[in-house]
């Protein structure tokens, strides 16, 4: 006869402006709400309290949070610094909610300007900005070297240059631990170039899962424009195959920077031809943006995929822990879609 495991507990630690305030809170939490993103967008911490007695001060905006959580008999794992930007009461019953945003992005490397790029590496580029900004740059090695003939920055902030140089690149460009990190996408690794250890999710771990395919062979490739200045011409340059092209709306200003923006997007709608999400029934407090996983248990076709996270969640109540899982395909090699045929898997 097996005994049934006891449920796990899970757990957290939070501290406001270096005060450790999570056993005053543990009788008040409703729920606790962290959104871990990839890229320049700020992960979100949504702490949702019990103001039933009307004893519950309030954060004032700009405090410090800094969170850890996981379970308790496993020990937790820190995950970052937040900085209080909204709050709110309502009732009854009364409610308190605190909203806070991951403290290096609240920086938005602010400051609209405008400047030439001009016969440079990315590696330079990047430096340059995060030198700007009192930032450690982290720049793949995959990206260090590329060499970029020209690029305008017109009226615009760093953050807002950055991300359009990440999109033409195919590249993430985020802040950590005051480090400006621009790597490549969909390559599960650190901006060093070392690889993300794997894990592997299996159906029994997830209460839900959503598969989606998409026909990824609408477009067999993709075609950029570029202006070449000696024959006062617009040309052309592709990446994948011409059956089926997609078009890019841009005129780049040279052969370099239109074919690097067309593989760049060739490579988006490749990684695109499926997503898959999970909702796990036990929290996993290790998992970040761009960790590389493999599925088990589900469909031949989907447990075939090499997976890359692309968003996490994480819901901590007194009494559960889950984590919301969002993944697209690692690399193109990874997935072959079905040619218009039902197999049984």
């Amino acid at each position: 006869m097996t005994t049934a495991r006891p449920p796990r507990a899970p757990g957290y630690r939070l501290t406001l402006a270096g005060q450790v305030i999570s056993p005053e809170l543990d009788a008040r939490l409703m729920r606790l709400r962290l959104t871990d993103r990839r890229g320049l967008e700020a992960d979100q911490l949504d702490i949702t309290l019990s103001d039933h007695d009307g004893r519950l001060a309030l954060p004032r905006h700009g405090a410090e949070l800094t969170l850890a959580l996981g379970w308790q008999d496993a020990g937790l794992v820190e995950r970052g610094t937040f900085i209080v930007d909204e709050v709110e009461h309502s009732g009854a019953p009364d409610v308190v909610v605190i909203r806070a945003r991951s403290a290096d992005m609240r920086r938005q490397l602010p400051g609209k300007r405008s400047q030439g790029w001009h016969e440079l590496t990315l590696g330079d580029i990047v430096t340059t900005i995060a030198r700007r900004h009192d930032l450690e740059p982290a720049i793949g090695t995959t990206l260090q070297g590329v060499y970029v003939e020209h690029a305008d920055q017109t009226d615009e902030s760093d953050l807002h240059f950055l991300t359009r140089l990440a999109e033409q690149y195919d590249a993430i460009a985020t802040i950590k631990a005051g480090r400006l990190l621009f790597m490549a996408a969909g390559q599960a690794s650190t901006a060093s170039g070392r690889a993300i250890a794997p894990v592997t999710l299996r159906r029994h771990h997830g209460d839900s899962h959503r598969y989606v395919e998409a026909d990824r062979d609408a477009f067999t490739g993709v075609l950029a424009y570029w202006h070449d200045p000696d024959a006062a011409e617009r040309r052309e340059v592709i990446a994948g195959s011409d059956e089926n092209l997609k078009r890019m709306r841009h005129t780049y200003a040279s052969r370099d920077d239109a074919a690097s923006a067309a593989k760049s997007e060739w490579q988006r709608i490749q990684r695109g031809g499926a997503e898959c999400s999970l909702t796990l029934a036990e929290g996993r407090p290790d998992l970040y943006p761009e960790t590389p996983v493999r599925l088990a248990g589900f469909k031949a076709t989907i447990d075939a995929v090499a997976w890359l996270v692309t968003e996490v969640t994480h819901d901590l109540s007194d009494m559960a822990y889950i984590s919301g899982v969002q993944m697209e395909v690692r690399d193109s090699g990874s997935y072959s879609p079905r040619q218009g045929t039902f197999e049984q898997d």
